[in-house]
């Protein structure tokens, strides 16, 4: 049977939300368009060649992300960020992350450490910066990053739980992205995914949460203790 016109439009319709809905997102967390900015519905059309149509319904979409704001009289603009944003972000994210992490040792199935493992292995390949001297930053690590802290919780068998920590992964990946060059030349995150991939193999429940907690207060408080963040 053949779709009628009036399906055929609305298929179409939130086809083309969704795609606007994921380049969006994609060039918010890349940080494409900066904190703060508004988002004009005709600028953005013109960008992304669409219409206004489901481009308000991919910013509705962001909004629930928290990834957009929806002000009055002023429209669209992007999440904005702050101290305090940043504190509870981090806070929440540790929290569900314990949890996840806890459960997913507890279940410790053959296939979830091989995917850690392997995960792991692909990250540690991959240098953070392309130079050596100077933060260059390589497009290649932050997917493998995401998916190595994925891979820490994936077992922990709660598609909500994980859903949860993924939104909470965005909005961190926004501060960590506009303080990379910084955090670069204070940290030694291969040794620290390192010690949090054994522990987890380990079974070292208690360790590998002390561990991942120290790792995401210790990239809190560097981008906290960047000035020019602030002045942004």
């Amino acid at each position: 049977m053949s779709r009628t016109p009036t399906l055929t439009l609305l298929t179409g319709a939130a086809t083309r939300a969704t795609s606007l809905y994921d380049q969006l997102r994609t060039d918010l967390l890349a940080g494409v368009l900066e904190p703060g900015a508004k988002l004009a519905i005709e600028a953005l059309a013109e960008h992304y060649a669409t219409s206004a149509t489901p481009l308000r319904e991919a910013l509705n979409r962001l909004v629930s992300d928290g990834l957009v704001e929806r002000r009055e009289q002023r429209g669209f603009v992007v999440a904005g960020i702050s101290e305090q944003d940043l504190a509870e972000i981090t806070k929440t994210r540790c929290w569900l992350e314990e949890v996840a992490l806890r459960e997913s040792i507890a279940a410790h199935t053959a296939e979830w450490e091989e995917a850690l493992v392997l995960a792991h292995h692909r990250l540690a390949k991959t240098p953070r910066s392309l130079a050596s001297d100077h933060f260059e930053d390589n497009p290649e690590w932050e997917p493998l990053h995401r998916a190595f802290h994925r891979a820490l919780i994936a077992g922990c068998g709660s598609r909500w739980l994980l859903g949860f920590c993924d939104q909470l992964a965005d909005q961190h990946h926004r501060y960590r992205r506009l303080s990379a060059p910084r955090a670069f030349t204070k940290r030694g995150v291969k040794s620290e995914h390192q010690q949090l991939m054994e522990a987890a193999v380990e079974r070292r429940a208690d360790d590998a949460v002390a561990l991942l907690r120290t790792h995401y207060e210790r990239t809190a408080r560097i981008i906290r203790e960047d000035p020019t963040l602030w002045q942004c």
